[in-house]
């Protein structure tokens, strides 16, 4: 079953930048998401502020193709925010509406998603971690299914199953492990603080769900596979815009010539 993954003990290397953002991300996102457990509107724009500042500053030494999938991520996961929560009420901010920093959080989270994935100790412990991941996300399904959990979490068990589908089938498992640590951290984190909550029963199934669910990254992994399809057509439209403009530029300065 890990052999989708790569090989023990290859001497991948490590770059220095990778373990910068993710460290950097776990930090911001855990202190975020506490101030903002008990803040008031204007800090979240303050966090909002300083949230696409950051994003703006981790993306300046990425690739035009990694930038161009973060954005279509934030987009596409912002999109999918405000359909789950204040549309559906799948779970709840505190405040009712996606607080202003969310966009600019999914962007750095996505985006440590993927660093942590191509990272040298992610590469070299694939199997080790991709084993911890099965084992740990299994373990905390089973518990959302005990009589011993605190909600039935009939969801989580759902979407550890898309996670593992993922984990096996998709086209980024290195990014979907990095995915599994990063969203773990800021739902825990998140609903602790009581910066948002998840409805006890989710309101487009019908089943039962955990505060937050087991397998949440199952979402990610979708977001990656929307990122990855669209970024490459999203540069290609943006060329092709560019170039009518700068057609249209030179169309206007020679009318004004003559």
């Amino acid at each position: 079953m890990l052999r989708y993954f790569p090989e023990a003990g290859v001497a991948y290397p490590d770059h220095k930048r990778d373990y910068y953002i993710a460290t950097f991300t776990f930090i911001v996102t855990g202190i975020c998401l506490t101030i903002d457990g008990s803040g008031s509107h204007e800090m979240q724009w303050a966090l909002a502020f300083f949230g696409y500042l950051f994003l703006a500053i981790l993306l300046s030494g990425e690739s035009t193709l990694l930038r161009m999938q973060v954005v279509v991520a934030l987009l596409f996961a912002t999109t999918g925010e405000i359909f789950a929560s204040p549309y559906m009420e799948g779970y709840l901010y505190r405040f009712g509406s996606v607080p202003p920093y969310v966009p600019a959080g999914h962007g750095m989270v996505y985006l440590t998603a993927v660093v942590l994935g191509r990272s040298g100790f992610f590469l070299r412990h694939a199997r080790a971690i991709a084993l911890f991941t099965i084992i740990s996300c299994g373990f905390w399904s089973a518990w959302g299914l005990s009589p011993f959990a605190a909600r039935n979490d009939q969801i989580g068990a759902v979407l550890f199953c898309v996670y593992l589908l993922y984990l096996f089938k998709g086209k980024s498992p290195m990014v979907y492990l990095g995915a599994f640590f990063i969203t773990t951290w800021l739902e825990l984190v998140g609903t602790t603080a009581g910066t948002w909550a998840w409805a006890a029963v989710d309101p487009a199934s019908g089943l039962t769900q955990g505060n937050p669910p087991s397998g949440v990254a199952a979402w990610y992994c979708l977001v990656d596979a929307v990122a990855m399809a669209g970024a490459a057509p999203a540069l290609r439209l943006l060329e092709k815009l560019n170039a009518n403009m700068l057609q249209f530029k030179q169309f206007v300065r020679v009318r004004s010539d003559k």
